[in-house]
């Protein structure tokens, strides 16, 4: 038995894990050094949700990366250290703006100001709107597995669970003004307080200068900006709430967080809400800042603008694994997120997987599939990729999967949809990405007379063929009708096993252009044999008559 198929023991799993430099690995050694200086029985990870709109995979990337930091940071300790991971959401926020895609816009105009959770829930399926925001973020995060606690900013204030903090906030209430001041405009600067009082008359999370503060009373002052009266409020028990910075700092110091990763605009703010957590006396949490996500105009994605591409969609077109593949690389490298860059991902994931099979334990610790899955990949169990598929969508114009499993069970004889789940999710996904974006954006380039010849003597050739001639023969087919003007490479640099000349990429473009309408496509004798020599010859038929 080769190496790469022996399971290594934890010792031996923990020394290559220590050497490794796959970026969870670097992340988990971080904690531990930290671990290692201040000891204490429970490591904490924590991921931040702001549920002002509804939740986009930037989120979802959070807690994926989180974990995949707090599984090797397990390994690395041999799991003899305790961890948690909480998905906190900060929903006792103030709305600000009205999110452009929800329904019911004039019902939530109506509370702006409020905190999400006593905002009315605009899709009336929840007790207010931070709840449904909540519950859409929840559900897919159980839908993939993770293993998380759920916390609420509004409950955490409401229950007592911060007002330790809190109370710490008030006593040290010079030394956050002192941080908090020089980072703001003079304007600002002038009616700043970390306090935000929440109005018991409208209920709104109030933006007012504090007048004054009582440590041992434990409550600030403030003058209501609609009646002028000056009130007195306690600071706890849900009372006030902190500005957003302060109230970071006061939650890594309330919980006890030892890690928190943040996206790349927020780097001053992990600074100052670092610099405040110190001031509090705690020790902010280590972490990383990670790039932003694009869409497909080289835009930030925004929740409230709801740009780029959500969870349901992602999940339509493709498996949960595809995404965690794309959040697993290059987490401080921007990325645009985006429908075009599912195709890869899937089919990438699925090689990954399968090179997984064949490596050596440290190879397999840089493998995004180690990561993803925990330690634990699975099987490969797809015998075809996703880009074979909506080839084989596209060129039969499929419109069910019935007509794609009769390609599949032809070439894979045993193969179906009961037999193989995953390759069944795979063909669905397909029809889908397939009905939206590939058949909109479909146009056949019309043949000129020397590819019309080239065409022609293509389609002789495999007429030739018999019908359960192999991938590599049909494609040595095509590579031999290629070697002609204009096709054929004269370049010298485009090298081939056997010594022959090689063919342009032109030779492969003019076919996905003529025959399937694309700009692009698989291996032209792979997709052949699955889609069977009589149907590509009666799809070269259907280009000559076009070209005629």
């Amino acid at each position: 038995m080769s190496n790469a198929t022996v399971a290594p023991d934890a010792a031996s799993l923990r020394a290559v894990a220590e050497q490794s430099n796959a970026w969870p690995f670097e992340e988990a050694r971080k904690i531990a050094a930290r671990l290692k200086q201040y000891p204490k029985d429970e490591v904490i990870f924590e991921t931040g949700y702001g549920p002002s709109g509804l939740p986009h995979i930037g989120t979802f990337g959070e807690v994926a990366r989180t974990t995949m930091v707090r599984h090797a940071f397990r390994v690395l300790t041999d799991d003899k250290v305790r961890t948690r991971l909480i998905a906190f959401s900060d929903d006792m926020d103030g709305l600000r703006k009205v999110p452009d895609n929800i329904p019911n816009k004039d019902l939530v105009a109506q509370h702006l100001g409020k905190p999400l959770t006593r905002v009315p829930d605009p899709f009336g399926t929840h007790p207010s709107f931070g709840a449904h925001n909540n519950a859409r973020l929840r559900a897919f995060l159980d839908a993939f597995g993770f293993d998380y606690e759920f916390m609420s900013s509004t409950a955490c204030y409401a229950s007592g669970r911060f007002d330790q903090a809190l109370l710490t906030v008030l006593a040290r209430f010079d030394e956050v003004m002192a941080i908090m001041l020089p980072s703001l405009r003079a304007e600002r600067a002038g009616t700043y307080s970390p306090f935000l009082p929440v109005s018991p008359r409208s209920g709104v999370v109030l933006q007012v200068p504090i007048v004054a503060h009582d440590v041992a009373a434990g409550t600030i002052q403030y003058d209501d900006p609609d009646t002028g009266e000056r009130m007195t409020t306690p600071v706890t028990g849900g009372q006030c709430k902190l500005q957003w910075k302060p109230d970071w700092a006061m939650r890594w110091l309330a919980l006890g967080v030892d890690y928190e990763m943040a996206g790349k605009d927020l780097i001053d703010s992990v600074k100052l809400s670092g610099d405040i957590c110190r001031a509090l006396g705690g020790r902010p949490p280590a972490g990383f800042n990670y790039e932003l996500f694009l869409d497909d105009k080289g835009q930030k994605i925004s929740k409230s603008k709801g740009n780029g591409i959500t969870i349901e969609e992602w999940l339509r077109y493709a498996s949960p694994e595809s995404l965690s593949l794309f959040m697993y690389r290059e987490p401080k490298a921007a990325k645009r997120l985006h429908f075009d860059v599912i195709p890869r991902h899937v089919d990438e994931y699925q090689q990954f997987l399968e090179g997984y099979q064949r490596q050596e334990a440290k190879q397999r610790l840089t493998n995004p599939v180690w990561h993803i899955h925990a330690g634990h990949p699975p099987r490969p169990e797809i015998p075809i990729s996703f880009t074979m598929l909506l080839n084989l969508v596209s060129a039969s114009n499929a419109e069910n999967a019935d007509t794609l499993w009769g390609f599949i069970g032809r070439y894979w004889p045993g193969v179906t949809p009961q037999s193989a789940p995953k390759l069944n999710e795979h063909v669905e996904h397909a029809i889908h990405y397939f009905r939206d974006f590939v058949l909109p954006a479909k146009k056949f380039r019309v043949a000129g007379e020397t590819e019309r010849a080239a065409l022609m003597d293509l389609r002789e050739a495999l007429s030739q063929l018999p019908p359960d001639s192999s991938a590599e023969k049909i494609q040595e087919v095509v590579y031999e009708i290629g070697r002609r003007p204009p096709f054929l490479d004269t370049s010298g640099k485009i090298k081939t096993r056997d010594g022959k000349p090689g063919v342009s990429l032109e030779w492969f473009n003019m076919l996905y252009q003529v025959l399937l309408g694309q700009e692009k496509g698989p291996r032209f004798g792979s997709f052949v044999a699955v889609y069977g020599l009589r149907n590509t010859i009666d799809m070269i038929d259907g280009a000559l008559a076009r070209s005629a």
